[in-house]
């Protein structure tokens, strides 16, 4: 009797568990099914054209800037992130849905515009008062004439909130700068701005200004509406993400060059000529590449000091992360014209290129990331000493330096101070490379089996 009863209690607990689990499987695939198909619904579109505030603002700003020839190219991350995304999507399906892109509800849509068209502005502004907008300027200097003396307070509208129902266009100024490239400026609120006019800090573009480069366009039908977007969306959606732009501190070389006037003597002068030609065909070479650099050690210094060349440097430094080293970098600088004087380092340690342009020297640093700084190694020649030099972690940015876009340290203070401790307002014309930066240490030896391949003078 108690086998027996033992073997009902089992049957029956295994019928139960079955009857639980057939309901487990039933529910999930009831309840997953609909959250999937509520899910495509909402991917697929289910707003309509009629219904979207935001779709129906965007169409009469279009039509608005159109009327007075304005060209404007969409810039918004998000619908652009959207478009990139299904840029592979079936044409078929495409066409059945109603609004993918500019129906969604949300506070904003984004445009760019070219400030030299920029044109008749008071003009579209009364008719989008006529319409129902409201709109906002927000201006900021011209850093195009910030050592221009007498122009340097010069002001420039940089952004334009244009805002009708629950919807604004935000409308980003960009200008051309000599580098051959587009900037816009931060969003800054004065004290007499309406900070209630909308949410400005969702906005995506204003934060910091910004620097790209000058896309190529093209009509796209979105939603019904014809709209230029850059045509490599992919590549402008990696600029969005690495834009920040900061500008040369114009005032403080100003003040540096009174109390240490400029050398301009032919030397001096010529050593600055073809300082820039190096740095432009540096640029040119590594662009090419894939590669992205940055300013560094005096060169850097002489930037963020004195928006200048530093001409007893008598070379140009730059630095490369080592996980964007290439193996045919020292071909493709060959090619360039340039002639590769040393070799110092392996991939896996203390790498250090050196080439040379008529009697200008490049020298490229290849930087190692640990977990809570950055350094880049020396070899002494003679010994084989190792030298490691020490800087806090950083990320980079945009700047303008010899009518060039090129990147600097984001915290560029921090980056020179490591470099050349806290005098480094003061010019030092005798610099030893082992003794004198404050963040350099000896870092070993070389074995003398490794000499032939980390030590090479060409």
């Amino acid at each position: 009797m108690p086998r027996i009863s033992r073997t009902v209690i089992l049957i029956l607990l295994s019928v139960t568990s079955s009857i639980f689990l057939l309901f487990q499987l039933y529910y999930y695939k009831k309840y997953f099914s609909s959250k999937n198909e509520a899910d495509i619904s909402d991917f697929k579109g289910s707003y309509s054209l009629e219904d979207s505030v935001p779709w129906k603002v965007v169409k009469q700003f279009l039509g608005l800037v159109s009327a007075h020839n304005i060209p404007l190219y969409l810039i918004d991350p998000l619908v652009l992130g959207q478009m990139n995304e299904n840029i592979h999507q079936d044409a078929s399906t495409a066409r059945a849905l109603n609004c993918q892109y500019l129906c969604a509800p949300r506070e904003f849509t984004t445009f760019a515009l070219l400030g030299k068209f920029w044109k008749n502005e008071m003009f579209l502004k009364r008719e989008a008062e006529e319409l129902g907008f409201q709109w906002m300027e927000l201006s900021g200097k011209d850093p195009r004439l910030a050592g221009m003396d007498g122009l340097s307070g010069t002001e420039i509208p940089l952004h334009y909130i244009f805002k009708l129902q629950n919807h604004a266009i935000h409308l980003v100024v960009f200008y051309e700068r000599s580098g051959n490239y587009l900037w816009h400026g931060q969003l800054r609120l004065k004290q007499n701005v309406d900070k209630t006019f909308m949410h400005f800090r969702k906005l995506h573009f204003g934060r910091y200004p910004g620097a790209y480069n000058k896309p190529e366009l093209h009509l796209a039908l979105i939603d019904g509406l014809e709209i230029n977007v850059p045509k490599e969306i992919t590549h402008f959606l990696e600029e969005f993400s690495h834009s920040r732009f900061v500008e040369c501190r114009y005032q403080e070389a100003k003040m540096f060059y009174q109390v240490y006037p400029e050398d301009t003597s032919q030397d001096a002068m010529d050593f600055k000529k073809k300082a820039k030609h190096l740095i432009h065909l540096a640029a040119k070479t590594l662009d090419k590449q894939k590669v992205p650099f940055w300013l560094s050690s005096g060169t850097c210094l002489g930037w963020f000091r004195q928006c200048n060349i530093i001409p007893y440097s008598k070379d140009v430094d730059v630095g490369i992360m080592i996980k964007d080293h290439k193996p045919d970098i020292i071909t493709e600088f060959q090619k360039s014209g340039l002639t590769l004087k040393h070799k110092f380092g392996k991939q896996e340690d203390s790498l250090e290129l050196s080439f040379q342009l008529a009697d200008v020297k490049l020298d490229i640093f290849f930087f190692y990331e640990e977990n809570d700084y950055m350094w880049n190694g020396g070899t002494q020649v003679k010994t084989g000493k190792k030298f490691k030099y020490i800087f806090p972690k950083f990320t980079l940015c945009w700047t303008e330096f010899l009518e060039l876009k090129v990147r600097v340290p984001c915290k560029t203070l921090a980056y020179v101070e490591a470099n050349y401790g806290k005098n480094w307002e003061i010019p030092v014309t005798s610099w030893d490379w082992k003794s004198s930066p404050s963040n350099v240490q000896e870092n070993g030896l070389w074995p003398p089996s490794d000499w032939d391949e980390v030590i090479q003078i060409h």
